[in-house]
């Protein structure tokens, strides 16, 4: 097998399947997974947190209310603050949920985030675990032929320690059991916290490649990351000590449209690249194209033709796919 940075042997940018092809069913659920195998993505996505009995299920957040039906399974579960935690149920609790397409509530009650996406209904998904994902993707690659990888972040990782449970040495036993734990596997490690690379780096001592996740300081990720500092480029060149590349957000690259209305880019990729770091910004979705950028093949084709990143992650891996199968010389 070919090194994980790149998609075969082709210097095509990497698709990145954003909690799977969450444009279209339900995120995280298998079948949003299976269904961007199939739309041909380079990789999926696994945003993982623990459950009470320390089993590592795939959930972008640490509590379970926004994707699940849990307040009506469990209704007197929430903490102080109002929270479902998955901390707080076990595996065989949380099997007993069904997802949903993502919501928020308000006094009128429960609203779609992306209201032209999947029905907000009662869905027969379940919260899979890690390894049920990982057996499904390699499945796939086996009777599809396909070499689609895994694209794994750990939650919180100090806020998962904070409540007894070490995600990050849960993640690397299911690899090591899985023997996903090392180079030529397909799999990439992202974390916004910088100290838990590390510990990936100097505990665990993996050579898969580490993407450290790049957020904004106002966003409260769990950590001690001044992102700020991070961006410049003596932050970068300490990332590039331990990490293969960065998940920059996009409006840390796109800065908006000039009074021509031309794109101004930040030096962002630029710097990075003079560490050596890849580069994979996230999320490009159909439902959030800059006003003034077109249609959202323009706005890839900003990122991929003119900034030249190395991969993204996108909701619409189909779409993504079909523009760089076009439009993107090897």
């Amino acid at each position: 097998m070919s090194s994980p940075v790149t998609p075969a042997d082709c210097e095509r940018p990497l698709v990145i399947a954003h909690r799977g092809a969450s444009g279209y069913l339900p995120e995280h659920s298998l079948a949003a997974k299976a269904l961007a195998h199939g739309m041909g993505a380079d990789y999926l996505e696994q945003d993982v947190v623990l459950t009470r009995d320390g089993v590592p299920v795939v959930l972008h957040d640490i509590y379970l209310q926004s994707t699940t039906d849990v307040e009506q399974v469990f209704p007197d579960r929430a903490r102080e603050d109002g929270q479902y935690y998955a901390a707080d149920f076990s595996l065989e609790e949380i099997r007993r949920l069904r997802l949903h397409e993502r919501s928020t509530s308000s006094p009128e009650g429960s609203h779609a985030v992306y209201p032209q996406r999947y029905p907000l209904q009662a869905t027969p998904f379940t919260v899979p675990t890690l390894a049920e994902e990982v057996d499904l993707v390699q499945g796939l690659n086996r009777s599809r032929g396909g070499r689609a990888g895994l694209y794994i972040e750990l939650k919180a990782p100090r806020w998962h320690l904070q409540q007894g449970l070490d995600i990050t040495a849960a993640v690397m036993a299911l690899l090591r059991e899985k023997q996903l734990d090392r180079r030529p596997a397909r799999v990439f490690l992202q974390c916004f916290d910088d100290r838990t690379l590390l510990r990936l780096k100097e505990e665990f001592k993996t050579d898969l490649p580490l993407i450290q996740l790049i957020g904004e300081n106002d966003w409260g990720e769990d950590g001690a990351v001044d992102y700020e500092a991070m961006r410049r480029p003596e932050g970068l060149a300490r990332v590039a000590t331990y990490a293969t590349g960065i998940g920059p957000w996009l409006g840390q690259i796109f800065l908006g449209l000039d009074a021509a209305g031309e794109p101004r880019l930040s030096s962002l990729v630029e710097d990075a690249r003079a560490q050596g770091l890849v580069v994979h910004p996230y999320t490009f979705r159909v439902e959030e194209v800059p006003e003034g950028m077109g249609d959202f093949e323009r706005w890839l084709d900003l990122f991929i033709q003119r900034v030249g990143v190395d991969g993204l992650f996108t909701d619409f891996p189909d779409r993504a796919r079909a523009y760089i199968d076009q439009r993107v010389d090897c």
